[in-house]
């Protein structure tokens, strides 16, 4: 009987204390971002012991394909999954894949925590549906010491930046980085160019699919790629490299430049991070207001989440000014809320940059719808490889901007 009573009292501590499970899945593979969500999650549990919280981390590519296969499945696996703001994340919503999370906001409104100007890309039909946890603009790096050492300047214009190329090659340093093995490199070079050149109504147009491919504004956008293609500026062998693979060879002074993402300090050693330093991307046309790249992450709920109850009340916290703080701080980026002011003088140098722009696009892949994007981004590192295709290459993506939009 004294058996069957302990026993008993055993299944009652257990069911009395034990802990509701909220999983996550993450692409943060590097190690920076995957120890600032960890440190995060640790908190969270502090603040809500009745929570386990169980983080699965995927390498980014393969995060994207399997995520799909996630939101599809009608067991879901994950109550929260780390994702992108803007089309990429209204593709989603459209297809019912992920749910509203506007419980996240009760008893207060989205401006208490964002800025107005991101609503918009976070919703679907006036719903929310992400919440965002930082975001980032991307800039021309470079080390400081080896500008420093070849009297190079912060190019402003075009025709300034091919000098700053000239000088880098003639002694013996490849001027631009890049890896293409996966192409989203490739896509950052074709939207700052087009946004140079074509400005972004015309931008959003084309991710919009309601601007030809073979548009003679768009040729323009290539004819400036290749001047740096036909010089050598670039990388030799950039298919090879993942873009952290490139990013070496500017940390070791091997290269001179690489238009990328602030997430690039998240891979840098540290005794390079503090001789990184960025510079807009270079005016090409002075008629054309300064239009800048800032992509937004964070979180969204699938659809068949376990637990949407638990995945509401982590991204409570999650859109709190404590954690987006601490994120904040801890990778040098500008977190979404607004009560978060810039970490370091660095992100501070990010935040004017954007302020003082005219305004801002997400990223081809992400505001482009997927399929387009998949086949332009492919299509990009073909010209790469290939620039004199490049009246072929469009002809083909303007069939598919038909078949895929039907327009």
């Amino acid at each position: 009987m004294k058996k069957f009573l302990v026993l008993v009292l055993a299944t009652i501590m257990v069911f009395v204390f034990a802990k509701e499970r909220i999983v996550i899945n993450s692409y943060m593979s590097d190690p920076a971002p995957r120890k600032a969500l960890a440190e995060l999650v640790e908190i969270f549990q502090q603040k809500y012991p009745e929570y386990e919280v169980v983080v699965n981390t995927f390498a980014h590519e393969d995060f994207k394909v399997l995520l799909r296969t996630w939101l599809a499945s009608p067991k879901g696996t994950a109550d929260v999954v780390t994702w992108f703001a803007g089309e990429r994340m209204r593709y989603f919503a459209e297809m019912g894949l992920i749910v509203p999370v506007e419980e996240v906001f009760e008893g207060a409104k989205w401006e208490d925590y964002f800025p107005e100007a991101f609503r918009s890309t976070c919703s679907y039909k006036d719903k929310i549906y992400f919440i965002p946890q930082s975001w980032y603009w991307w800039g021309v790096y470079y080390r400081k010491s080896v500008f420093e050492k070849f009297g190079i300047k912060e190019p402003k214009t075009w025709d300034e930046f091919l000098q700053v190329c000239e000088t880098l090659k003639k002694n013996g340093i490849v001027p631009i980085t890049i890896g293409t093995k996966f192409p989203w490199t490739a896509a950052g070079w074709f939207d700052i160019l087009n946004l140079r050149i074509n400005g972004l109504d015309y931008h959003i147009a084309l991710t919009a699919g309601e601007v030809p491919y073979t548009d003679a504004k768009l040729l323009k956008v290539f004819e400036y790629w290749r001047q740096i293609i036909d010089k050598g500026y670039l990388l030799p062998n950039h298919t090879a490299y993942e873009w952290q693979e490139a990013a070496t060879f500017l940390f070791r002074g091997q290269a001179g430049m690489y238009y990328m993402g602030q997430f690039i300090k998240d891979v840098a050693p540290t005794e390079v991070k503090d001789d990184l330093d960025f510079f807009r991307f270079p005016i090409i046309d002075p008629a054309v207001a300064p239009y800048e790249e800032t992509p937004i992450d964070g979180f969204m709920v699938p659809a068949n989440a376990p637990n949407k109850k638990g995945a509401i009340v982590f991204l409570r916290f999650i859109a709190s000014k404590e954690a987006q703080e601490k994120f904040a701080k801890d990778l040098g980026r500008l977190a979404a809320n607004v009560a978060v002011a810039p970490p370091d003088a660095h992100a501070k140098k990010g935040l004017d940059m954007i302020l003082a722009s005219a305004g801002v696009a997400q990223f081809y892949d992400r505001d482009t719808n997927p399929e387009m994007a998949e086949v332009g981004m492919n299509a990009f590192i073909e010209f790469m490889q290939n620039p004199g295709k490049i009246t072929d290459i469009l002809k083909r993506l303007e069939a598919e901007r038909k078949r895929i939009y039907g327009k």
